[in-house]
């Protein structure tokens, strides 16, 4: 095997040792389950499209410009005072300047359409709030106009928008449920904001996408979208639980644990999440752009 053939054999293995590494992996990010993610799904499609008119183009031109002007080949126009061409720099800064124009805009358009704190309405159907607090390295959900609490599980009806307000006890975290979309970050407190909704049944992965510590690869949830019927259930599960949840309780949830089981909480402080928030500013929860409440 010559040097030439070296050269071309090595990125042709790599890229097929690659796609055999990754053949393994489950894209969740572009199996969509919910109207956001949908949509992001495709800006994500549209954008790489977009950007590889440009990159395709170049990579195969750099191929066939080495493979035509190579040493060996005398056939080749020899040009050594050439310099200039109108039509080349036309092209050449034109195409991509489109290009980027046209991705500007979709940006702008998407990042208003996509915008996390955008509720999502829909008719006739009255959404569900749910309180998340992250944690070490566990999540707690809560919900507030049902007085129940679960560490590392959420649930909701498919169809019904769910509306997060998220916080963190600790580091800074970020709440991700790939499948259904959106991603947004938690923090000591600060109350962050996130609208999802699931259009089909299913038992979805959520996890941290913010490195957080010695915990951080197993702070994971599954988020269950159900039938009205199934999630009405579910809530009657967690209400014949043993435990309420209170600030003593909580105290106990938020010490540092790894690999934390499902927990449920039949009764919940309606004070917790604003106390947990309040707790980094002087006992104030923010409740508007310009207004300030105690916890």
């Amino acid at each position: 095997m010559n040097e030439n053939t070296h050269r071309l054999a090595a990125p042709l293995l790599s890229g097929l040792l690659g796609s055999v590494c990754l053949s393994g992996c489950k894209l969740e990010v572009l199996d969509s389950k919910g109207p956001i993610g949908v949509a992001e799904s495709a800006l994500i499609g549209t954008a790489t499209f977009t950007m590889l008119l440009v990159v395709v183009p170049v990579i195969l031109l750099t191929l066939i410009f080495a493979w035509r002007y190579r040493a060996s080949n005398k056939n080749a126009t020899y040009a050594p005072k050439w310099a200039h061409s109108t039509a080349i720099e036309v092209v050449v800064w034109a195409i991509p300047a489109i290009i980027i124009l046209y991705l500007g805009i979709l940006t702008w358009r998407t990042s208003h359409e996509l915008d996390p704190y955008k509720e999502i309405k829909v008719e006739n159907v009255k959404p569900i709030n749910v309180e998340v607090v992250a944690l070490d390295w566990k999540w707690l959900f809560i919900y507030p106009d049902l007085g129940v609490a679960s560490v590392n599980q959420v649930a909701f009806p498919v169809g019904t928008p769910v509306n997060f307000r998220i916080t963190s006890d600790s580091v800074m975290n970020s709440f991700f449920i790939p499948q259904l979309g959106g991603q947004i970050y938690a923090m000591a407190g600060m109350q962050t904001k996130l609208h999802l909704l699931a259009d089909h049944a299913g038992d979805y992965a959520g996890i941290s996408a913010n490195y957080s510590g010695a915990g951080f690869s197993d702070m994971k949830f599954r988020a269950l979208a159900m039938s009205q019927a199934e999630f009405d259930a579910w809530v009657q599960n967690v209400k014949t639980a043993p435990e309420g949840l209170d600030m003593n309780v909580y105290a106990g949830v938020s010490r540092p644990s790894q690999k934390e089981a499902v927990r449920y909480f039949s009764t919940v402080d309606p004070k917790l999440f604003n106390n947990i928030v309040g707790k980094y500013n002087n006992g104030n929860v923010a409740v508007g752009a310009n207004c300030v409440t105690k916890g």
